[in-house]
């Protein structure tokens, strides 16, 4: 007897440590990360490599492997960007791009999201412009330039132009792709609830489709700056102000290669912090409310 209830006893304590290690599984660890742990990982990795970087390219400038006009040393690099600070461009010549390019981003993504959805649930639709998005995603968008000057003139509708026409297709393909990744039980078991129709696609499609939506949402930057870029070093306005690629543009006519790595550092930089400060956070917070980021 006294067996059996010893038995009886340990079956349940095992059972209760089953219990809260699946809890435990499913609870999403919320603790603060230490920011030391945060330093050596997150931080002084980069830190150390852009660190090589410059070293590396003291090296070279030292070790006088080609010319000086050809390669800049780091200081008149540097001097370049300090002059700029001084004069008050600088922080003129980062807003020009990022303005227009947020602004082109946001409106590519208010066309690009609902011609998606149609896209992937419009089965006539799908197979009459599917293959034209795909084939305009892999159009090299330096290519719209010329004829959105000819057809737009050189203004700011010019540019937004061309980052719609680079950004839609990558913006609206991802958003596809997701579709086509939710599984059909989510589907099947929305319409048994009752979403359905526009009820269905909000609440049961889009969330379940959002991490290839942020996917093609980060293709869809991508695609906005790089077409940015493009229009910038290619039409030259004074209308349209000197953003980073006029300034590229600038140091090529000028024979500055200062002037031309300030603008390749300063595009370099934007791109970084667009990703760091609003995607990924985002990609955090999608894999999080899905249980697949326990640790942050």
């Amino acid at each position: 007897m006294a067996s059996t209830e010893t038995s009886a006893v340990k079956d349940g304590n095992d059972l209760a440590g089953l219990e809260a290690g699946l809890d435990a599984l499913e609870t999403v660890q919320t603790r603060r990360v230490p920011f030391r742990k945060t330093l050596v990982e997150k931080i002084l990795p980069p830190a150390v490599a852009v660190l090589l970087v410059l070293v590396v390219w003291q090296i070279l400038v030292w070790a006088k492997v080609t010319d000086s006009y050809k390669l800049p040393a780091p200081s008149a690099v540097w001097d370049e960007v300090r002059e700029a600070w001084l004069q008050g461009t600088l922080l003129d010549y980062i807003w020009t791009s990022v303005s227009r390019g947020l602004l082109g981003f946001l409106m590519a993504l208010a066309i690009g999201t609902p011609l998606g959805l149609v896209v992937a649930r419009v089965k006539f639709v799908r197979a009459a412009i599917g293959p034209i998005l795909s084939g305009l995603q892999s159009l090299p968008s330096v290519a719209w330039v010329p004829p959105a000057v000819l057809w737009l003139g050189l203004n700011d509708s010019m540019m937004y132009a061309v980052i719609l026409l680079g950004a839609v297709p990558s913006i609206a393909n991802g958003l596809v792709s997701g579709v086509d990744q939710v599984p059909p039980l989510f589907l099947r078991a929305g319409r048994t609830l009752g979403a359905t129709g526009l009820r269905g696609t909000w609440h049961i499609v889009v969330p379940a489709a959002l991490p290839g939506y942020l996917a093609g949402l980060k293709q869809g930057w991508a695609f906005s700056w790089r077409s940015l870029m493009a229009a910038e070093i290619i039409a030259s306005s004074p209308e349209l102000g000197i953003g980073l690629g006029q300034l590229l543009e600038n140091g090529r006519t000028a024979n500055s290669m200062s002037m031309v790595f300030l603008a390749i550092l300063l595009i370099l930089i934007v791109g970084i912090a667009i990703d760091l400060l609003i995607f990924s956070p985002l990609e955090r917070w999608v894999l999080r409310s899905r249980g697949l980021l326990v640790k942050s």
